[in-house]
C-alpha cells in the first residue's frame, strides 16, 4: 500500500537564492512528529509501505519552473508540491485560516474576521488540493488530511475516490458548539460535512471530539453515539488520539554531541541561579503575557527569591505582518522591559529574553538546564513542547508547570497544572517548582517519562492509520490497534462486474424472492413518519417488480399494518409489518398474527418514556398494535442524546419482565416482543417459495436478521456504508431504485428476445 500524507506545508521548504532553487528541512510539531514516523516505516517490517507528502512548498513559484521544482522533489523528498499564487495563499492562509478559524477555534471570538473572500478562496485553495491528490494517487492508495486548512477536502476527495480510506486529523482544539455557532451557518455547516467525508476524524483529547460530535448532531441534526455518526451511504468514526513526541530522540544523552556544548555554553549566564524556561511561538493562545505577569506577582510576593532566578523566555515568530501578533510582540516587549526595569540590578536580569527559532541542538540544551518548565497557554490543541521538556530530562529532575486548557494536561497528571488566566495560580505553582524536593520531582517526572515513551509519536500514526485501513494494521504487526477483522465484515460495493452478474442470474431465474425493507433502503427518512410517503417512483417500480408471475415481492418495514395497506396494498406484493409481528401474503386479503404476544405492557412503558422524556419538543411516542416507538428527529441532539441513555436504563426491568427488546433506528427507540425479528418473518418465504433468485435490501440493525437467515448464494446488499452481514453494499434509495429499475428493463428485453 501507499500513504498520501495531505497538509497545507510540505516537510520540505524551498528556497531560491541567485536565481537557484534549495531545499530546507521545515519546522512544526506536525512536520517532526509525522517525519518520525515516515522514517520509522524504513527500517521495520512495515518498510513496504510507501509514501508521498502533499502540501504548499513554501513560496510562490512561477509557472515555468513549476515543473522543474515537482519532479525534484517527488524524486528526492517524496513530496508533491501544491502551488499557490501570492494573493490565494493570503487569503486562504493568512485570511481564512488564520484569522477566522484559529482565533474561534481558541475561543478568541472576537478576533475573527467574517470575511466572504476569504471564505471563498479557503475553498478554491481546497479544490486545488484536491486537484494535487487526483494527479498522483493510485488504487490501493490510503489518504491522511491534516489539519483546519484542509476541512473541506475529505468530502471532495470522498466524492471522486468512494472507495478510498480517507482520514483526517485536527492539531488544535474543536470548539465548543457555542463557539463555534459563530461562524456563518453555512460556512460551518460545510466545514462540518467537510469533515465527515473522512472515513475517521481524529482529535488530540476526548473534549475535542465531543464538541465536534455536538455541532454534528445540533447543526447537522446526525445521531452519533459512541464517535459513531449515522448518516446514509457513509458511515464515520471521529475518535481521539493524543499526539506523542519521538520520546527516543529527546531522551538519548547520546544522540546529539553538540547539545553538551551548548549546555557548557549556558552555565556562565545561568550557573548559580535557578531557571525557569519558558518557549512558545509568538500567538495570543500561548498566554505569553499572562504568563509573564505572574512572573512578576512571584518576584513581588517572594522577594527572597530575587538574583537567585531567572526567566528564560524564547518566542518564536510567527506569521509576521499580522495585525495582532504585531500588536503582541510589542507587549511582550514592554512588560519584559517593566519587569526588568522593576526588579533587576546591575548584577541580575530577571528575564534572558529571546526572539528567535531555536534548532534542535540548543532546544535540547535549554530542556536539560532548566529547573522549571512553565507552559500557559490560554487554549492549546495538545502543546508538544510540555512533553520535549520532560523527556529531555534524562536524570528526571524538574517540573513541569502546565495549563489545564492544553491538551497534554490530559496525560500529564503529574505535572503542576494551573489555570492560565489566573497570575496568583501561576505565582503559587512557581513557588511549588521551585521548592519541591528532587526525589518528588522524579518522582512525578517518572511516571509522566513512562506515558510519553509509551505514547510516542510513532504509536499515535500508527493507531490512527490502523484504525483508518486495516492493511496498515497488517503492516504494523501485532502491536496494531486494530486488526483486519472488522473489515471482513464489511460488505463490498457493488461494481459494475458485479450487478452484470446479478443481472444474468436475474433473467436466468424461475423463482424469484424480493425482500425489501422500506425506511431508509426505498425511500430517504424524513422528519416524521408520515412525510415518508411512497414516491410514484417508488409505486411503479415495486408495482413492475410484482407484475412478473415469477417474481415475489416482500415489503419488511417497522411501520404498521395500516399504513403499509394504505401505501402498497393494490401492488400486489406481501406485506410485513412491526419487523414481522403482521404479514399479508400476496393475493390475500387478511393480515395475519404471526405467533401470541405479549399485551398490556404498553401502557405501562407509554407512561415511562412520557414521563422520562418529559414530552420535549419535537419528540412524541407512536403507539402501533405491538410495538411503541419513540420519535426525537426533532429533538436538540445533545438533549436528545441524554434523554435516550436516560430511557434505556430505566427500560431495563420493564424489558426483562414483558419479554422485549429495544430496537435503536434512525432518530427512533422502538420497543417490541423478543420473539420476532425480520429473519424469522423472511424465512416463510424462503421455504414457501423455493426461490432460485434472492434480491434482499436493508439500512438499518433490524435488517442483519434477515440478513443472517439467507442462503450464501442470495444477493443481499446493505444500504450504507456501515458493516454488515449482507454480501454487497450499495449507498442510498436512489442507487437501490435505480438497480431495481434496471432489472425490470432486463426482464423485459429478455421476454423479447423469447418471444
Amino acid at each position: 500500500m501507499r500513504l498520501l500524507v495531505v497538509s497545507n506545508r510540505l516537510p520540505i521548504h524551498v528556497t531560491v537564492e541567485q536565481g537557484q532553487f534549495g531545499f530546507t528541512q521545515s519546522t512544526g510539531g506536525l512536520v517532526s512528529g509525522l517525519s518520525s514516523y515516515l522514517d520509522s516505516l524504513k527500517g521495520s517490517a512495515s518498510g513496504d509501505v510507501e509514501y508521498i507528502w502533499v502540501g504548499w512548498p513554501g513560496l510562490t513559484v512561477l509557472h515555468t519552473l513549476q515543473e522543474q521544482v515537482k519532479s525534484r522533489m517527488q524524486r528526492e523528498f517524496r513530496a508533491h508540491p501544491v502551488f499557490l499564487a501570492e494573493e490565494a495563499m493570503d487569503k486562504f492562509y493568512h485570511g481564512f485560516c488564520n484569522k477566522i478559524l484559529w482565533p474561534l477555534f481558541h475561543y478568541f471570538p472576537s478576533y475573527a474576521v467574517y470575511d466572504q473572500e476569504y471564505w471563498l478562496q479557503y475553498k478554491e485553495v481546497n479544490e486545488l488540493f484536491l486537484d494535487a491528490v487526483l494527479d498522483i494517487v493510485e488504487p490501493g492508495d490510503v489518504i491522511w488530511v491534516h489539519d483546519y486548512h484542509l476541512m473541506l477536502l475529505p468530502r471532495l476527495l470522498s466524492e471522486k475516490l468512494p472507495k478510498t480510506p480517507i482520514g483526517f486529523f485536527l492539531h488544535i482544539p474543536f470548539p465548543s458548539y457555542e463557539i463555534f455557532r459563530l461562524l456563518p451557518t453555512a460556512w460551518g455547516k460545510e466545514l462540518l460535512e467537510g469533515l465527515l467525508g473522512a472515513k475517521l476524524v481524529g482529535f488530540h483529547t476526548e473534549d475535542y471530539t465531543q464538541h465536534f460530535l455536538d455541532c454534528v448532531r445540533i447543526q447537522l441534526g446526525l445521531d452519533a453515539e459512541k464517535g459513531k455518526i449515522r448518516r446514509m451511504g457513509h458511515p464515520v468514526q471521529a475518535a481521539t488520539f493524543p499526539m506523542g513526541i519521538d520520546f527516543a530522540k529527546f531522551n538519548d544523552p547520546n544522540s546529539l554531541p553538540e547539545v553538551q556544548r551548548y549546555q557548557d555554553s549556558l552555565k556562565p549566564i545561568l550557573g548559580g541561579v535557578k531557571t525557569v524556561l519558558s518557549i512558545d511561538r509568538l500567538d495570543y493562545s500561548k498566554g505569553i503575557t499572562n504568563r509573564l505577569r505572574g512572573y512578576a506577582l512571584f518576584l513581588e510576593e517572594n522577594p527572597e527569591w530575587r538574583e537567585r532566578l531567572v526567566l528564560l523566555l524564547i518566542v518564536v515568530p510567527s506569521r509576521i505582518g499580522v495585525e495582532h501578533y504585531q500588536q503582541l510582540k510589542k507587549q511582550i516587549d514592554e512588560i519584559v522591559g517593566q519587569i526588568n526595569g522593576r526588579f533587576g540590578s546591575v548584577s541580575w536580569t530577571p528575564i534572558i529574553y529571546q526572539y528567535k527559532f531555536l534548532p534542535i541542538e540548543p532546544l535540547l540544551a535549554m530542556y536539560r538546564s532548566s529547573d522549571v518548565a512553565l507552559i500557559t497557554p490560554l487554549r492549546d490543541g495538545m502543546n508538544l513542547i510540555a512533553k520535549e521538556y520532560i523527556a529531555a530530562r534524562t536524570d528526571r529532575t524538574g517540573v513541569l508547570i502546565l495549563s489545564q486548557l492544553a491538551g497534554a494536561a490530559k496525560e500529564a497528571s503529574e505535572a503542576l497544572i494551573i489555570n492560565p488566566n489566573s497570575l496568583e495560580e501561576i505565582a503559587g505553582a512557581l513557588k511549588q517548582a521551585l521548592l519541591m524536593p528532587r526525589e518528588e520531582q522524579i518522582r512525578r517526572n517518572t511516571i509522566m517519562q513512562e506515558q510519553f515513551r509509551t505514547e510516542n509519536v510513532v504509536k499515535w500514526s500508527g493507531d490512527f492509520l490502523g484504525r483508518l485501513s486495516p492493511e496498515v494494521a497488517e503492516n504494523e504487526g501485532p502491536s496494531a490497534s486494530v486488526s483486519a477483522t472488522r473489515s471482513e465484515q464489511r460488505p463490498v460495493g457493488l461494481s459494475a462486474g458485479a450487478e452484470a452478474v446479478l443481472c444474468q442470474d436475474y433473467t436466468q431465474a424461475q423463482r424469484r424472492l424480493f425482500l425489501l425493507d422500506y425506511d431508509g433502503t426505498l425511500i430517504p427518512f424524513a422528519t416524521e413518519p408520515g412525510l415518508a410517503v411512497p414516491s410514484l417512483e417508488v409505486l411503479k417500480t415495486l408495482a413492475a417488480l410484482a407484475s412478473d408471475s415469477s417474481s415475489e415481492v416482500v415489503l419488511l418495514s417497522g411501520r404498521d399494518r395500516t399504513t403499509l395497506n394504505t401505501w402498497f396494498g393494490r401492488l400486489g406484493i406481501s406485506l410485513v409489518a412491526e419487523h414481522g409481528i403482521w404479514l399479508k401474503e400476496q393475493g390475500v386479503a387478511s393480515w395475519q398474527l404471526t405467533s401470541n404476544y405479549p399485551e398490556g405492557w404498553q401502557k405501562e412503558i407509554r407512561a415511562l418514556l412520557l414521563n422520562m422524556s418529559q414530552n420535549p419538543p419535537g419528540s412524541f411516542v407512536e403507539e402501533k398494535e405491538y410495538t411503541l416507538a419513540w420519535h426525537y428527529r426533532r429533538v436538540d441532539p445533545s438533549k436528545a442524546e441524554v434523554l435516550l441513555k436516560g430511557i434505556q436504563t430505566a427500560l431495563q426491568p420493564l424489558l426483562d419482565k414483558w419479554q422485549l427488546q429495544l430496537l435503536p433506528g434512525n432518530k427512533v427507540l422502538e420497543i417490541r416482543p423478543r420473539s420476532m425479528d425480520k429473519g424469522k418473518a423472511a424465512r416463510r418465504w424462503l421455504q414457501s417459495a423455493d426461490p432460485d433468485f434472492i434480491l434482499a435490501m436493508g439500512d438499518d440493525t433490524t435488517d442483519e436478521d434477515m440478513f443472517e437467515v439467507l442462503p450464501p448464494w442470495a444477493y443481499s446488499l446493505k444500504v450504507g456504508r456501515e458493516p454488515s452481514l449482507a454480501r454487497f453494499q450499495v449507498d442510498g434509495p436512489t442507487e437501490v431504485l435505480g438497480l431495481l429499475g434496471r432489472l425490470g428493463k432486463e426482464r423485459v428485453t429478455a421476454v423479447q428476445k423469447v418471444t
